[in-house]
């Protein structure tokens, strides 16, 4: 009489080979993913040396109070302040600090941009966009961000997108401009604005029935957003 397999010697041959592969793959993926890692921190300590920060700071590219720690791969950290346009005659305190960080540009990090403001209109939703030019006609523009302002007047935003090397373009016309790496496609953005994201919440809040919608946020009507409301105000590119 031939022998026939028992149930449980089927589950051991079955079951064994499999343990072994997930006992096998639970030591070995460690072991890859500390490789990548090891990789792809050692690729951010060549890329950004404090050197660098220093070179920079000598240049007066740099505020002379960075500093630079040779155990911590440096960052570039960018502030600059944001103020009342169209918010001014109603709100003339508001005030708002832009604080840009960049990310490291070899393995194509976004930059980590925060917003912060106060002494707003409480309750408001306002969009941020990069532009050409800080104030009218402000020229090419992009989209970034919503802000929502509290009870308080102050409000808070972080958002990771490009910053630094920001631009918009005609893909049919492109043109060339300059970036902090030289020549470059399109237009830079190096400021930023804000805008009412409602015309009726303008209207309300600066107490102005006569004012117009502009395209300044997305959505139906076109033209349903209200004026500028901050700025940087700058001449020079703030990033």
């Amino acid at each position: 009489m031939t022998n026939r397999p028992t149930l449980s010697r089927l589950v051991r041959w079955i079951w064994l080979p499999l343990l072994a592969c997930v006992a096998a793959a639970f030591f070995v993926y460690p072991a890859a993913a500390n490789l990548h890692f090891n990789l792809a921190r050692q690729s951010r300590a060549q890329a950004f040396q404090p050197q660098t920060l220093l070179q920079r700071i000598q240049a007066h590219q740099l505020a002379s109070t960075v500093q630079s720690l040779v155990s911590q791969p440096p960052s570039v950290i960018i502030q600059f302040p944001l103020f009342p346009s169209g918010v001014k005659k109603a709100f003339p305190e508001a005030a708002g600090v832009v604080t840009i960080v960049q990310g490291n540009p070899e393995v194509s990090l976004f930059d980590t941009v925060t917003v912060d403001v106060d002494h707003m209109p409480a309750d408001t939703t306002f969009t941020i966009f990069f532009i050409e030019l800080a104030n009218k006609p402000f020229g090419h523009v992009q989209y970034v961000a919503d802000l929502h302002t509290r009870s308080d007047g102050t409000g808070d935003v972080t958002f990771q997108t490009i910053t630094l090397v920001a631009f918009a373009a005609d893909a049919s016309s492109p043109g060339i401009s300059k970036d902090q790496s030289g020549d470059a496609s399109g237009i830079q953005l190096e400021h930023m604005g804000m805008w009412f994201s409602s015309l009726i919440d303008a209207q309300e809040v600066l107490n102005d029935a006569t004012l117009k919608g502009t395209i300044f946020d997305g959505g139906s009507p076109p033209l349903h957003a209200g004026p500028q409301a901050m700025t940087d105000g700058q001449t020079a590119p703030e990033f």
